[in-house]
């Protein structure tokens, strides 16, 4: 593994995301993330999962210099559904998962979060979908879960501003569980883990599928959807002057078009 390392004790699985210094999404920790899924969902002696990143932040976002190494905008679609899948795997994975946040969760990292059954913050956390200050849109599945949690005029909100709110906000909206001083936000989530751990096997797996239930039609149609517009959008001028201005570190002049 390049990017996410990870250990079993107790029953409670721990994955870190170590790919500084933003821990941000490549497409290549995505796929290390579903290789960790398949050794650890047979296994077991693992009860419950809990995702951290190390050094500064949980994962401050997908890879954006990557964006510019894809071409189409079907490759980019493919892209997000890849994404798309891996997330909804990880809210149907039998074994909970608990995301353990410090520092920032933006999108990419926060669409990782949102797809973890339970969220544990740092007070003064950021989380946010800022994609729209690159002319982008979320890609995997962010439209569709962050109104889920916040609902639609909060998000629509995070989503206009590109704005992200802190980790106690994100408790008072109902986005996380929980807030924390950031140094503690890991141990409190190995303790609820741990917690976790002590329950059946089959009355967790089986509470997760009911809990997948809450899941509509509308929720895949738009999440498709999203997949669709956010390869359309990839390919228009402002979404390439928005990258640009991110690497340049500068405001992005946007035209429509």
């Amino acid at each position: 593994m390049e990017y996410l390392k990870w250990s079993n004790q107790d029953g409670v699985a721990t994955i870190t995301i170590g790919r500084p210094p933003a821990n941000a999404l490549s497409s290549g920790l995505l796929r290390e993330l579903s290789a960790v899924l398949d050794e650890i969902e047979p296994n077991r002696d693992i009860k419950v999962i809990v995702i951290h990143g190390e050094g500064r932040f949980f994962s401050a976002g997908a890879d954006i210099k990557e964006f510019t190494t894809v071409s189409s905008s079907e490759g980019f679609a493919n892209l997000g559904k890849y994404g798309q899948d891996l997330f909804d795997r990880m809210e149907k994975f039998p074994k909970p998962i608990i995301a353990a946040i410090h520092g920032a969760a933006l999108g990419g990292g926060l669409e990782l979060a949102m797809a973890c059954h339970i969220r544990l913050v740092g007070e003064n956390s950021k989380l946010g979908l800022p994609e729209l200050q690159l002319g982008l849109i979320p890609g995997f599945a962010g439209t569709q879960r962050l109104p889920k949690y916040v609902g639609v005029a909060r998000a629509a909100e995070m989503l206009f501003t590109s704005e992200p709110i802190t980790g106690l906000e994100a408790v008072k909206f109902g986005l996380a569980n929980h807030a924390y001083p950031e140094n503690e936000v890991f141990e409190q989530a190995l303790t609820l883990a741990g917690k976790i751990a002590k329950k059946s096997t089959g009355s967790l797996n089986a509470t997760i599928q009911l809990l997948n239930y809450a899941k509509t039609e509308e929720f895949y149609e738009g999440s498709k959807k999203e997949a669709e517009l956010f390869g359309e959008i990839f390919v228009s001028s402002d979404a390439k002057e928005g990258i640009q201005a991110f690497i340049e570190k500068r405001e992005p002049h946007f035209k429509g078009e």
